[in-house]
């Protein structure tokens, strides 16, 4: 019973972290013309849903590679693409073909943000919480532990996902 407090404790606390680092800026916000990585993020949601699969990687009138082109393995364009179609529910602006170019918003942030505070929880924190289990039978030297407080706030992930990246 303890281990699933603690662990409990440790995901709510990582999880915690996240969001609150997520209320802060990002980079390029409000610097035309690349708007930095949230842009980009939001652009490859803009390509993936507007274009055929086999166009996504190369360059041609509606896919500028120069204006933040797809540049990751299709496992990230497909999450794009996932995300593309929750955000056309929402708001078609976000992700209109050429016309939303540098669209920053406060919904659209909080939208941003969310899609990446979900796929922490959903993929990210149960693979860390497996891999902590996973490692019981290790010496202790070598174990990792939810123990150890900054396993689901490290600060590199954290950085990557939340802050630079939307």
């Amino acid at each position: 019973m303890e281990k699933w407090y603690l662990m409990t404790t440790v995901v709510l606390i990582g999880l915690t972290v996240r969001w609150t680092v997520s209320l802060n800026s990002y980079s390029g916000a409000g610097k035309p013309p690349m708007f930095g990585d949230y842009e980009a993020q939001r652009h490859w949601q803009e390509i993936t849903f507007n274009l055929p699969i086999k166009q996504w990687y190369f360059n041609s009138s509606d896919n500028n590679l120069l204006y933040w082109g797809l540049d990751y393995p299709p496992l990230t364009a497909y999450h794009s693409l996932l995300c593309a179609h929750v955000a056309k529910f929402i708001n078609p602006d976000w992700i209109a073909l050429h016309t939303s170019h540098g669209y920053e918003s406060p919904a659209h942030k909080l939208f941003m943000r969310t899609t990446v505070f979900i796929a922490d929880l959903l993929i990210y924190i149960p693979a860390v919480v497996v891999y902590c289990y996973c490692l019981k039978d290790m010496s202790t030297k070598k174990k990792v532990s939810f123990k150890q407080p900054d396993i689901l706030s490290l600060k590199c992930f954290i950085s990557l996902t939340i802050k630079h990246r939307t």
